[in-house]
C-alpha cells in the first residue's frame, strides 16, 4: 500500500500540484495588486470588529479561531521538522513562500465562500468550495467530487493524523498507552463535536489564541537567548534554498516538494478547507471579502509565524541531523528539551495535545459541512459521520506514521487540484468583489455589499442571503 501511496504522491505533488499551488498564488497575487503586501494592516482592522454575531452566523473571530483550529495542529510541531528531515533547511524557505502567495489565494476561496453561502434547515449559514462550485460554476457533481474528497481527508484521514501525532507525543513524554490516549480522545472529541458548529466555534475561540500565545512564547525566549545565532540559521535556509549542492546533488525537487507539501497542509491555502469556515460567519464589515481578508491573515499567523517558531527551535538546537532515527513531532521535543531543560518535550506533548484536539473538532466541522451539502442540507447521516470520525480517531492513535502521512498527502492533493481549479474559474468573481470592497473602503465607508450593483452574482447567489436590509 505504501509503494502505492508514495507513486500517486508523486504524480500528484512532484507533477501537478508544486505548479498548480505556486502559479495560482502568483496569479492572484498579481490581479489583487499583491493584496497580502498592501493590505496587510488592514487585516487588523478588519479584526476589530471580528465579534460580531448574529443568530444566522458565528463572529469573523470565531471564524477564524475555527480555521486555525483547523491550521494549527500537527503541521505545526510535526510537519515541520519532517519537512527539514526531508528537504533540509532550504524546505523552510518553500514553506514560506507557498504561505506568503496563499495568502492571496486564501483571500479569495474565503471571498467566494462568503458570497455563495447559503442557509441550512435550521437557519445557520453554511458554504464552502462545493457550494460555490454548485452556484457559482453550475457544477454541483465538481461541489460533489470536492465535498467526498474533502470528508475523507478532514473527516476521516486528517484526524487520524491528530491523533497518531497526540498518542506518540504523549507517549514520548510520559509513556502513555497509545489505545488509551486514543479512547480518552474520542470521548472528549466526542462530548464537543455532538455540540454542533456553533459549540465547536466556542471551544475553539478559547484553547486556539491562548495556547498560540504560550508556544510563541517560549519559542521566543528560545530565540533570544540564541539571538547571535539567528544570522546563522538564515543563512542555512537560504543558502540550503538556493544552494548548488542541493541542486547538483538532485536534491532540489525534493526540497521544494517537501515544502510546498508541509506548507500546505500546514496553513490550507487553496485546499478549500478554511472556505467552510469563512461561510459561517456573519462578517463584519458586511462585506464577503472581509472573511477574505481575515483568512488571509490566518494564513500568515499559522506559517509565517507558528510553523517559524518550530523551525527556529529545531535549527538552534542542531538540526535534524542531531535527532536521526526521530519522527517529526520527537524531533521537536527533543530541541526544546535541549533548550529549556527536561520540561520542553513535555510542553510540547501538551502543546500538540491542545492543537491536534482543537484541529479534530474543526476538521469535523468542515466534513460535516460538506455531508449537509451531498444531502442537498438534510443532515439526517451526521450521526453516521461522527461514529466514523471517532473511529479514525481510534485507528490513526496506533497505526503506522508513515502509512497515515501518506494518506492525508494524498487526500489532501486531490481537495486542493479540484479546488485550485474551481478558484480559476471564479478569478473575475473575485476581483469584482475586492475592487467592490476597496472602492467603498476607499472612498471612507464601512463596506457593505449590495448583491444587485453585480448583476453576475445577483442570479446565482441564494435567495435570502446577502439582501439589503431596508
Amino acid at each position: 500500500m505504501q509503494s502505492l501511496l508514495n507513486a500517486i504522491n508523486g504524480l500528484l505533488w512532484g507533477q501537478v500540484l508544486v505548479y498548480l499551488l505556486i502559479g495560482t498564488g502568483v496569479y492572484f497575487t498579481v490581479r489583487l495588486g499583491f493584496i497580502q503586501f498592501r493590505h496587510f494592516f488592514h487585516t487588523f482592522t478588519v479584526m476589530r470588529g471580528s465579534r460580531k454575531s448574529d443568530k444566522e452566523g458565528i463572529s469573523s473571530f470565531q471564524a477564524l479561531s475555527t480555521s486555525l483550529a483547523a491550521r494549527v495542529g500537527t503541521g505545526n510541531l510535526a510537519g515541520v521538522a519532517i519537512a527539514i528531515t526531508v528537504g533540509g533547511a532550504g524546505a523552510i524557505f518553500w514553506m514560506w513562500l507557498i504561505a506568503l502567495l496563499g495568502m492571496a489565494t486564501s483571500f479569495a476561496e474565503s471571498t467566494l465562500a462568503q458570497a455563495y453561502k447559503v442557509h441550512d434547515k435550521d437557519g445557520n449559514f453554511r458554504g464552502g468550495p462545493a457550494y460555490y462550485m454548485e452556484r457559482g460554476l453550475n457544477a454541483r457533481w465538481m461541489g460533489s467530487l470536492f465535498a467526498i474528497f474533502l470528508i475523507i481527508a478532514f473527516g476521516l484521514v486528517f484526524n487520524a493524523v491528530q491523533a497518531n501525532s497526540i498518542t506518540a507525543a504523549l507517549h514520548e513524554s510520559f509513556k502513555f498507552d497509545k489505545l488509551t490516549v486514543g479512547i480518552i480522545l474520542a470521548i472528549i472529541s466526542g462530548a464537543v463535536i455532538f455540540t454542533g458548529i456553533r459549540g465547536i466555534a466556542k471551544v475553539a475561540e478559547k484553547i486556539v489564541p491562548a495556547m498560540a500565545l504560550i508556544y510563541l512564547s517560549i519559542a521566543l525566549y528560545v530565540v533570544v537567548i540564541n539571538v547571535t545565532e539567528i544570522p546563522a540559521i538564515l543563512k542555512i535556509i537560504f543558502d540550503s534554498a538556493f544552494g548548488w549542492q542541493e541542486a547538483a546533488g538532485g536534491a532540489f525537487g525534493a526540497m521544494v516538494m517537501t515544502g510546498v507539501q508541509r506548507g500546505l497542509f500546514s496553513n490550507e491555502a487553496g485546499m478549500g478547507s478554511a472556505a467552510n469556515a469563512a461561510a459561517t460567519a456573519s462578517p463584519y464589515p458586511a462585506h464577503p471579502a472581509s472573511q477574505g481578508y481575515v483568512q488571509m491573515l490566518g494564513v500568515f499567523i499559522d506559517t509565517i509565524v507558528i510553523c517559524t517558531a518550530t523551525a527556529s527551535i529545531i535549527l538552534l538546537s542542531g538540526g535534524v541531523e542531531s535527532f536521526s532515527g526521530m519522527g517529526g513531532v520527537e524531533i521537536t521535543q527533543r530541541a526544546l528539551d535541549i533548550q529549556v531543560g527536561d520540561w520542553g518535550g513535555s510542553f510540547v506533548a501538551i502543546a500538540l495535545l491542545f492543537f491536534a484536539f482543537t484541529s479534530i473538532i474543526a476538521n469535523y466541522s468542515y466534513a460535516e459541512t460538506n455531508l449537509v451539502f451531498l444531502q442537498h442540507k438534510n443532515t439526517r447521516g451526521v450521526m453516521i459521520l461522527r461514529i466514523a470520525v471517532l473511529g479514525m480517531i481510534l485507528f490513526g492513535a496506533t497505526q503506522s506514521n508513515t502509512v497515515i502521512w501518506s494518506l492525508a498527502d494524498v487526500s489532501m492533493g486531490l481537495m486542493a487540484l479540484v479546488n485550485l481549479i474551481a478558484i480559476l474559474l471564479l478569478s473575475n468573481e473575485v476581483i469584482k468583489l475586492a475592487k467592490d470592497y476597496n472602492q467603498q473602503l476607499n472612498a471612507g465607508k464601512s463596506p457593505t455589499f449590495d448583491r444587485t450593483k453585480l448583476p453576475e452574482l445577483d442570479k446565482k447567489i441564494e435567495p435570502g442571503i446577502w439582501e439589503v436590509k431596508k
